[in-house]
């Protein structure tokens, strides 16, 4: 894949991914618990876990969670954001090497990272680390581009200072959401919404790996566009962005010999 190591990626931004990445519609759990069978006595492999978001959604509903984040930057931040939920277990490992024991979980959940993984050695792990009969859950929350026209200024921003963000963006629209399954799979999508202040726009924007850091000659011009941006549209203090949260779900046949 021609882009940077995607477990390296977000090493400098943890602290503003946490901050400012969006969470998840709760709507997600019950539409695990009616179609995968979801109680809170499942047990959660939660894939490049990351800072903790979507697991903290997963850990509400009471459920013993194995966090697998190969980033020690973000599995730090994780743990220390989770640190108050007993039933969350931390993971050094990867989609492709979890560590994890064989038919030791009930679901394989992976939000807004999937598109990362090697798909072929991951679902050969998932199938590996899956009870018989267990679900895997792919999740995504898409910005939706140019249902406003702030989103649509925005949205030209990151094509015009974005380091890499074409290429990136390229890489997640070309996702074949079928390869990581074994047999039919069903997909839902919710609506979900983010507003920030400007300080929170800030830190969303800094949050992307594809945006230019402090020591980038464009790094100062592209704040002041955010700034002239959110100024142009904000009401009462705030701007929004508008997501389209999608969800993939399926069982994994078992590979002879796992």
């Amino acid at each position: 894949m021609p882009v940077q190591d995607a477990t390296k990626r977000f090493s400098s931004r943890v602290d503003d991914y946490a901050r400012c990445r969006p969470g998840y519609p709760p709507e997600i759990i019950e539409l695990l618990k009616k179609e995968c069978g979801l109680t809170s006595e499942s047990v959660i492999a939660d894939i490049a876990s990351g800072t903790g978001i979507f697991t903290r959604m997963m850990l509400e509903n009471g459920n013993r969670i194995f966090g697998v984040e190969p980033n020690d930057e973000m599995r730090r931040v994780g743990e220390r954001f989770l640190a108050d939920y007993p039933r969350f277990i931390s993971i050094a490992g990867t989609a492709e090497a979890t560590t994890l024991p064989v038919h030791s979980v009930d679901l394989v959940t992976a939000a807004q990272a999937a598109h990362w993984f090697d798909r072929e050695n991951a679902r050969r792990e998932f199938i590996r680390v899956l009870k018989p009969g267990g679900w895997l859950v792919l999740v995504w929350n898409d910005r939706r581009m140019d249902s406003t026209e702030f989103q649509r200024e925005y949205e030209q921003l990151l094509r015009t200072y974005g380091t890499d963000y074409e290429l990136v963006r390229r890489h997640g629209m070309t996702l074949a959401i079928e390869s990581f399954f074994t047999q039919p799979f069903r997909t839902r999508e919710f609506e979900y919404k983010q507003t920030f202040d400007y300080a929170g726009l800030d830190g969303r924007l800094l949050s992307s790996s594809y945006i230019p850091q402090k020591d980038h000659p464009q790094y100062d011009p592209m704040l002041r566009e955010l700034r002239s941006i959110f100024d142009r549209h904000q009401l009462g203090g705030s701007v929004s962005f508008d997501y389209d949260t999608r969800v993939y779900y399926g069982q994994l046949d078992e590979i002879k010999g796992i």
